[in-house]
């Protein structure tokens, strides 16, 4: 059976109260009765709730860019799980690059926050790829196959077909540089067999890998139409309705 693509929008630091609902009402009236599309934004937290309103009567699912794995308590600043389901939530980014590189995430912490999700009713999307450097190095198999492996730590066959894995070079996110098709592809297969060795084949490939870094109209079509990418998660395109329309149209071939 067909893996069904799964594109999801990360508005990232930006956005106020107006432009967040009128983005999010602009994708209504656009994509928000697509159905052969899975679709999700993943707007900041402060207007998660404002968006889920308007997202409401629509297929565009609400997601959230991070989570806790405590379920309450003296944790500063952070925001736990029942929060997010309270305002709507479905998904929620784990382990992006700007929380593994800027902020210091550990592979140990997202993995935690990955469990947290899974256990409490959140589908993550776990964020995964290498830095410029590593590219260079020719390191990049390696330091995706471990960030694979160490983010799905504990996670059970039965529940990993709740996650969604994606792919993000670190150095082609934000940058306007993006993997190649075939590049994206190399490492999209090489996940798929890591799944089939920590679950097994069926399990492989059934899991959505999603492609990120500069995705935009213009190379949108030649990366999904690789075998083993399942969609996008889209940054500064998903700001603009009509780009992530487009993005939208041209995994549904058009």
């Amino acid at each position: 059976m067909p893996r069904k693509l799964f594109i999801a929008g990360n508005w990232k630091m930006n956005t106020n109260a107006a432009s967040a609902r009128a983005l999010a009402e602009a994708l209504v009236e656009k994509i928000g009765s697509v159905e052969a599309v899975d679709l999700a934004v993943c707007p900041p937290f402060v207007y998660l709730s404002a968006v889920g309103e308007v997202l409401a009567a629509s297929r565009i699912a609400l997601g959230a860019q991070d989570v806790y794995y405590e379920d309450d308590g003296a944790f500063t600043g952070e925001v736990s799980t029942a929060m997010l389901k309270d305002v709507g939530c479905s998904y929620v980014i784990c382990g992006h690059s700007e929380r593994r590189h800027v902020i210091g995430e550990t592979d140990e912490l997202i993995n935690r926050k990955l469990l947290k999700a899974l256990g409490d009713g959140l589908r993550p999307i776990l964020c995964v790829g290498e830095l410029l450097e590593e590219r260079r190095a020719e390191e990049t198999l390696e330091v995706v196959r471990r960030q694979v492996q160490l983010g799905l730590e504990g996670v059970s066959g039965g529940d990993v077909d709740k996650v969604t894995i994606a792919y993000e070079p670190v150095w082609a996110i934000g940058t306007g540089v993006v993997a190649t098709p075939e590049q994206a592809q190399e490492v999209h297969a090489m996940i798929r067999e890591v799944l089939a060795q920590l679950y097994d084949q069926a399990i492989a490939e059934a899991m959505r890998i999603q492609y990120g870094g500069s995705v935009k109209p213009k190379n949108a079509e030649a990366l999904l139409a690789c075998p083993d990418v399942d969609g996008a998660l889209v940054g500064g395109a998903s700001l603009k309705a009509d780009q992530f329309a487009e993005i939208v149209s041209k995994g549904l071939g058009g």
